[in-house]
């Protein structure tokens, strides 16, 4: 499945769920926008989560007071009709970023979603501290490949099994983390080599690499709140147990 077939897929079923709630003729205008650290993730005892560091943002949707979020590293200020986003063509981040969080705000909306917004304050360690169970639950094995460095998920996973880290920010690729080096992109492959799972960021399906993760020959689990609409839109698994 190509970028241009995810994207097409996630807009139909945008379409639908808009036109089945009175949506799509709306002329209620759906605001995208950047939301700050604090906005997005309160106050975390820790500060080394991506969103407090400042390489990435949140962008939000609000559709009749139902919000949708999507984790971006190219972010702003949009608005427009929901047709517009169904029509649009998503050819970079910013503007997947726009879809994918229209769709959770509508999904929503509509009562199909309840945890589209990330978790807060100590959210994330809350998160991790369920890791252990869903791993047992859903039989997953290590070496786990970690595609998007979460710093409580890592540390979560080093302490069931052997970690691998995968992260695109320049500024993690080669520090150590949980006892593990942080590797960059181009060593994906080899991480995912021998790995006996795969948990993989949700926000790929913004920056236009889930194609990398969709056909794995291994269990595949995709994190975060960005996930939430195009994982049950697309059929994979997620984990998320703090979303709000």
């Amino acid at each position: 499945m190509t970028n241009e077939e995810i994207a097409r897929r996630l807009q139909e079923h945008l379409a639908r769920t808009a036109v089945a709630h009175g949506l799509m003729d709306d002329s209620l205008m759906v605001t995208a926008r950047g939301l700050s650290p604090g906005e997005a993730i309160g106050n975390p005892e820790h500060d080394d989560y991506p969103l407090v560091t400042g390489r990435e943002r949140i962008m939000e949707a609000n559709v009749r007071g139902a919000c949708g979020q999507a984790f971006t590293d190219m972010y702003g200020r949009w608005e427009g009709r929901i047709q517009d986003v169904c029509a649009a063509k998503p050819t970079n981040n910013y503007r997947r970023a726009i879809l994918v969080a229209t769709l959770n705000a509508v999904m929503r909306y509509s009562g199909d979603l309840n945890d589209t917004l990330h978790c807060r304050d100590e959210g994330p360690i809350r998160c991790a501290g369920e890791m252990g169970r869903f791993v047992d639950r859903e039989r997953l094995r290590p070496p786990f490949a970690l595609i998007g460095y979460q710093p409580r998920i890592a540390e979560a996973l080093a302490a069931l099994g052997e970690v691998r880290i995968v992260d695109m920010d320049v500024l993690n690729v080669g520090r150590m983390a949980a006892g593990v080096r942080i590797a960059g992109p181009e060593q994906t492959d080899q991480a995912l080599r021998d790995a006996g799972c795969a948990l993989v960021t949700g926000s790929t399906i913004v920056n236009g690499t889930i194609v990398r993760f969709l056909d794995l020959d291994m269990p595949t689990v995709f994190f975060g709140v960005t996930i939430a609409g195009p994982a049950r839109v697309l059929g994979l698994r997620r984990f998320c147990p703090a979303g709000r």
